[in-house]
C-alpha cells in the first residue's frame, strides 16, 4: 500500500463526464456504494437503451444547476444507514480526485438532508486511497471553476 494516497474524510472532486467541475464529497469506508444527490430524475430510451436525465446542484453560496444525462448501468436495492432498502438507479462515470481519473458506479438518490451532496464509498476507494478521519480537504481543487463560483 506504499503507492496509496491518504485522503481526509471529506474532499473535493470533479465528475468531468457529467460536466460537474467541483463537488464536495464525504469519503465513507463504511458504505459499500457511492451516492450522488439529484434533484430530479427521469428515465428515457435512446438507441434501445435506458438512459437517465437528472439535475445536480453544485456550488456554495451561488448554487448552479447542472443538467446531466447518462446511460443507466443498473437498478439495485441499496440499504441506507437506517436499515431501509430502496431501489436506486446506478450510473458509471469518471471521477477526478487527487489527480487520478477513474470510473465509479454511483447511485442517484435524494441526499438533500445530508451535509454532502455526494458520498464516495469503499468500492471506489479500495486499492486507490486510504482515508484518515482526522484529515479534511487534503487535496487541491480538481479544476478551476471560476464560471460556476463553486466554493
Amino acid at each position: 500500500m506504499a503507492d496509496v494516497i491518504t485522503l481526509g474524510w471529506r474532499e473535493r472532486l470533479a465528475l468531468p463526464t457529467l460536466g460537474i467541475p467541483l463537488l464536495k464529497v464525504k469519503l465513507d469506508t463504511g458504505a459499500r456504494s457511492s451516492s450522488l444527490h439529484v434533484d430530479t430524475l427521469e428515465t428515457f430510451e435512446r438507441d434501445g437503451e435506458t438512459w437517465l436525465r437528472f439535475d445536480v446542484n453544485v456550488g456554495g453560496r451561488h448554487r448552479v444547476n447542472v443538467s446531466c444525462e447518462s446511460p443507466a448501468l443498473d437498478r439495485r436495492a441499496v440499504t441506507d444507514t437506517g436499515g431501509r432498502r430502496t431501489l436506486r438507479w446506478f450510473i458509471r462515470t469518471e471521477v477526478l480526485l487527487a489527480g487520478h481519473h477513474f470510473p465509479v458506479d454511483i447511485n442517484l438518490t435524494d441526499r438533500r438532508h445530508m451535509l454532502f451532496p455526494m458520498l464516495l464509498g469503499r468500492t471506489a476507494l479500495h486499492g486507490r486511497f486510504a482515508v484518515d478521519p482526522a484529515l479534511s480537504y487534503t487535496q487541491p481543487r480538481p479544476l478551476t471553476v471560476g464560471a460556476l463560483g463553486v466554493s
